[in-house]
């Protein structure tokens, strides 16, 4: 029997997938990232440390188009540590939403304070 994500991980997760497409993500960051988090910066294949570093990082994803980001599923990864979530990436402009055909996964360690302390990013 598969187990399942823990209730905590999977409503933190929820709500910050809710939050990312609105203007209230800056606001939620202490509230999901751990203060030393590692977060990917995918277009330029490196590591982000810190809030302010993905606070960033999110304000010029903004600046240059409306990325948009839809929760598929969760399930705990291979090693029952982590939790996968599968997302369907998307943009948003001025003719609508557009959906990339395929889903990534995003791949979510957590740290002792229950918040996310790393996040990478991989094809199913």
């Amino acid at each position: 029997m598969p187990v399942e994500v823990p209730a905590d991980q999977e409503a933190l997760l929820r709500k910050m997938y809710d939050v990312f497409n609105t203007a209230d993500r800056d606001a939620f960051i202490p509230h999901c990232l751990a203060p030393d988090v590692n977060w990917p910066n995918v277009a330029d294949g490196v590591r982000l440390h810190g809030h302010e570093a993905v606070r960033a990082y999110w304000a010029a994803q903004f600046a240059a188009a409306h990325p948009l980001v839809r929760l598929e599923g969760l399930r705990l990864d291979e090693d029952g540590r982590r939790v996968v979530a599968l997302v369907r990436p998307g943009l948003q402009d001025a003719t609508g939403e557009h959906w990339a055909e395929e889903p990534v996964e995003h791949v979510y360690a957590f740290g002792a304070d229950g918040l996310v302390s790393r996040m990478d990013v991989r094809r199913p």
